[in-house]
């Protein structure tokens, strides 16, 4: 099969001989005595031939003109004969200041084409045209100047208009421009024709429109100032200068009369003047039914010959290179919103747009007291401008900016060096612009100061439009003086600050207390360090919370504006912030986890054997007597219980991550994080989506995570653990039936107890006695579960005596066994005795240590104090004796993920913040904080599960 293609020709390639035949998107020859048109797409005949017939294309006929009239009219039908000779087309030409006739009044084609001399003297005063067809009134400076249409020496003949040696013209100008970027500086066509005539007519005869040309050439300068140039801008300060007489216009000290207004001046500190020491006389409010959120900008437009061509109000997208919706355009407008749009353009597009550049003269629409509307001049900071030697660099100091008015879009006119119909060789594109509103500090009825329009342009080497292009933006931002409040930001970090250190300073000779230890050593040194990192990351945690529900809740809820957002510039202390709160954060977290896994547990069994057994003695040969064994599994089940309860939370991680995705994503509380004055939940996909706000997002996430925690938390506290299951209550109920106690250290002296120690006597029975002994302990029938007669407290703080905790480990070194093999029936003899020896040693330590029969390491029960409490240390020392401490909640869950819940929850909040920052998607976030949650918890359970199996005796294959 044949493919459907075809060579690609252009016109170019067509050459002198053949013309582009566009129905067939080809070349093909011209007829004899033909060539090519000048567009390209047809033939027409060579000079000295006349056309005697042209359908288009090739189909035109050409006849020779004979000899006595060898030239050919304008419209080529026809030869006639040329008296003053042929151009190069071989069409008959005239000398300057005639016109061609080549056919009488009524039409008859002459033999012989005249060239009639245009009458130049007083009354008629005319002169050919530009294009030599008719005689018109020459311009008046010719006039003025030598009584006549001719500017002979030694009178000058400049741009197209005369000037007489004898008047005090202007310097001569230099007709460069400067492209700084590119290193380049070219002669301008443009420059060369109209600098100056344009700088000669505004000096001599104050012509508005040679002064507002003048003034569009000093801004193609890029309002380049320089006491030694005598460019553009030169010019027009010399003219600016020597005109004071004239006066001013509007009262304004830098708009001189028949002059545009370019500058506002050089003097030091001006700009903070133009910009902060008046309010724009307009109050903006979001809500209400007086608001006001339009800013009405309108621009008096003109072109580069500086004729005025209209007004045109912003909205429509005339400063937005970037092609958008009519609505999301206008939505740049809109006060409260931040708006931002970037895009590339290619340069072949902006030459067919921009061919001929249009300059601006912004203003800032208001309506006065009495109705009357004015307009508010918008000062431009051009950050190409070319600075004198006494602007050496603008910084970012406003007493150093040299602010500006009038601006272009695009300028591909004064880039042309030779012929101004050819591409120019250098564009220069505003490649960056953006509004600046500033609010008025400590304002509380929407004041704010004049705008400010800042402009970067971009230098471009035009080589192939086609495959070149620039990258353009346009934004509109809101700020406000922010000094104030990271000063108040500073000042509360620093007092929290010093308080963290304070507490962390109480955590650690609370924690040397629990240690028994008095040394400060390098091991305090960094478990202070790691105390204050905590404190730390919870101080940081506040204060970025606070922030950004401070902004979510009087920016989006105000009615007159007297609050914006921060700049992104601005919010770069903040993001450090919230990245040092997760840093220290997870610090914690992680030595929370490490301490966690290094707890020190053993199970206490009360139960006592039932009767007697006959047993075998193994070699002897011979049945003894011994105690009934106590079954194990009771150990087993309550090991198993605590294994489950490791990494139980007060809040269904689950159901949180789900909650706060719903709610973002869902719901719509995402769009709240959106950078403009909308509170509104849902947002039209034809809108303007404004960019967000880092600080927005982190408070509504927040706040999202915080609300569903809290109402979590009650829930389960309130009703779920009180009607439905409690798994940390039912722990120390099951212990107390299984007849175990639990002895805890989380610290060398410091640990809990809960005890378990049935007040039935026994809990290895049948089904039909454990139902009676709750019947009996249901009716009270029994004494009561405390650990002191006649008392409930099952659960206690436990601060032991050095000397116990000697004891104490004496029997736990032999607890140190190797892992059990995989088969219990391969179980080393050896081993399997001498962990049962040291589990029953330990046993009857610990018991008889809780029945006080050891009276050199006895222990006393008391009421902690209610400031031992708040501070969580102890002020008692056990010297001699060891202390238990009654104990009404559940302390014990220390040890546990449920006793740790506000750590764990804030990790998780700063875990999904970060990632939420670092990727804007909230449902990475999400995605993300389940599955360290998930890791976290399995590596818990895990390692968790091997510390109790270690500790306790326990085989790990019994632990499910």
């Amino acid at each position: 099969a044949r493919g459907f293609s075809l060579p690609l020709q252009l016109p170019a390639d067509c050459g002198d001989a053949r013309y582009f035949d566009i129905s067939r998107l080809a070349c093909g020859p011209c007829g004899a005595h033909q060539r090519q048109s000048a567009d390209g797409s047809s033939c027409v005949c060579q000079p000295g031939y006349r056309m005697v017939s042209s359908n288009g294309g090739s189909s035109v006929i050409c006849e020779k003109c004979p000899e006595n009239m060898s030239g050919v009219t304008q419209d080529g039908w026809n030869c006639i004969t040329c008296p003053k000779g042929l151009t190069s087309e071989g069409k008959c030409k005239c000398l300057n200041n005639e016109i061609l006739v080549e056919r009488s009044i009524n039409g008859v084609l002459l033999n012989e084409a005249l060239c009639i001399h245009c009458n130049g003297s007083e009354q008629s005063f005319s002169a050919s045209d530009a294009s030599g067809n008719r005689c018109v009134r020459c311009e008046q400076t010719f006039i003025n100047v030598s009584k006549s249409c001719d500017c002979s020496s030694p009178n000058i003949l400049t741009g197209g208009l005369c000037f007489s040696v004898t008047e005090s013209l202007p310097p001569k100008g230099v007709a460069t421009v400067r492209f700084g970027q590119l290193g380049i500086t070219l002669m301008s066509a443009w420059f060369l024709k109209n600098l100056q005539s344009s700088a000669s007519a505004c000096w001599l005869h104050s012509n508005l429109t040679a002064c507002q040309a003048l003034g569009n050439m000093c801004v193609m300068n890029m309002n380049s100032l320089s006491s030694s140039s005598t460019d553009a801008c030169g010019l027009f300060q010399y003219i600016y200068v020597n005109t004071a007489r004239l006066g001013i216009v509007h009262s304004i000290a830098f708009w001189r009369h028949n002059l545009p207004w370019l500058y506002y001046g050089d003097q030091p500190g001006l700009a903070s003047q133009v910009l902060e020491a008046n309010n724009f006389p307009t109050i903006f409010s979001f809500k209400g039914t007086d608001k006001d959120v339009k800013l009405q900008f309108i621009a008096a437009s003109f072109d580069a010959a500086g004729n005025f061509l209209k007004w045109q109000n912003l909205e429509g997208g005339i400063l937005q290179l970037c092609p958008d919706t009519q609505t999301k355009l206008n939505a740049a407008y809109a006060f409260g919103t931040t708006y931002q749009q970037n895009c590339k353009i290619s340069v072949s597009k902006i030459l067919l747009d921009f061919a001929n550049p249009i300059f601006y003269d912004l203003f800032l629409e208001y309506n006065g007291d009495n109705g009357q509307q004015y307009l508010w001049a918008v000062p431009v900071l051009n950050l190409n401008l070319q600075y004198s030697e006494m602007f050496v660099n603008q910084g970012s100091n406003m007493n150093n900016w040299l602010l500006t008015r009038r601006f272009f879009l695009v300028d591909a006119l004064s880039g042309k060096e030779n012929d101004l119909g050819k591409l120019p060789r250098v564009i220069r594109i505003a490649s960056k612009i953006s509004i600046s509103i500033r609010l008025v500090s400590h304002t509380q009825r929407g004041m704010i100061y004049p705008p400010l329009i800042t402009i970067a342009y971009t230098d471009v080497l035009v080589q192939n439009p086609e495959t070149q292009s620039v990258m353009v933006s346009f934004s509109v931002n809101y700020e406000m003086n922010q000094s104030e409040a990271q000063i108040q930001t500073d000042i509360t970090l620093g007092v929290l600050g010093g308080l963290a250190v304070l507490w962390s300073l109480l955590k650690t000779a609370g924690w040397k207390r629990r240690t028994g230890s008095s040394i400060i050593d390098l091991q305090t040194v960094l478990k202070f360090l790691l105390f204050y990192a905590g404190d730390l990351a919870n101080v940081f945690f506040i204060i970025t919370v606070g922030t950004g529900i401070y902004w979510l809740v009087f920016f989006k809820a105000q009615q007159f504006v007297s609050v914006l957002l921060p700049l992104p510039s601005q919010e770069e202390d903040f993001v450090t912030y919230i990245a040092c709160a997760f840093s220290l954060k997870a610090l914690q977290f992680l030595q929370l986890l490490l301490s966690q896994l290094t707890v020190d547990i053993f199970f206490i069994d009360w139960e006592r054997p039932k009767g007697k057994v006959l047993k075998a003695v193994e070699g002897e040969g011979v049945i003894k007597s011994a105690a009934a064994p106590v079954s194990i599994w009771r150990t087993y089940f309550i090991a198993n219980e605590w294994n489950e309860i490791q990494t139980v939370r007060k809040i269904n991680p689950l159901f949180q991550v789900l909650a706060v995705l719903f709610f973002l994503e869902v719901v719509g509380f995402s769009n709240l994080a959106l950078m403009d004055s909308s509170s509104s939940l849902t947002r039209s996909s034809e809108s303007y989506i404004a960019p967000w706000s880092r600080i927005l997002r982190f408070g509504v996430s927040a706040a999202l995570w915080l609300a569903i925690a809290f109402l979590q938390i009650v829930f389960f506290s309130v009703f779920y653990e009180r009607f439905v299951e409690d798994k940390i209550s039912q722990f120390v109920d099951l212990c107390c039936m299984s007849n175990i106690s639990v002895f805890l250290l989380s610290h060398s002296c410091f640990g809990y107890y809960i005890h378990g120690r049935s007040v039935h006597g026994h809990a290895d029975t049948n089904m039909e006695e454990m139902n009676m002994n709750l019947k009996r302990e249901a009716e009270n029938l029994c004494s009561q579960r405390g650990l002191l007669p006649n008392t409930d407290g099952q659960t206690f703080q436990i601060s032991i005596s050095r000397k116990m905790r000697l004891h104490y480990d004496r029997i736990h070194e032999s607890l140190t066994r190797k892992r059990g093999p995989a088969r219990l029936l391969d179980s080393s003899a050896n081993t399997f005795e001498q962990s049962t020896r040291a589990y029953n040693t330990m046993n009857k330590f610990l018991s008889s240590f809780i029945d006080h029969v050891h009276k050199e390491m006895d222990y006393i029960v008391k009421d902690k104090l209610l400031l031992e409490r708040i501070l969580g240390m102890e002020f008692m020392e056990p010297i001699e004796k060891s202390i238990f401490y009654n104990d009404e909640g559940h302390s014990f869950s220390d040890v546990l993920y449920y006793g740790n819940e506000t750590t764990l929850l804030i990790f998780d909040i700063l875990f999904f913040s970060v990632v939420d920052l670092a990727s804007q998607s909230f449902v990475l976030a999400a995605t993300l904080t389940y599955l360290q949650q998930e890791i976290f918890r399995f590596i818990r359970n895990t390692l968790g599960q091997k510390n109790l199996a270690s500790k306790t005796l326990v085989d790990e294959r019994f632990l499910i």
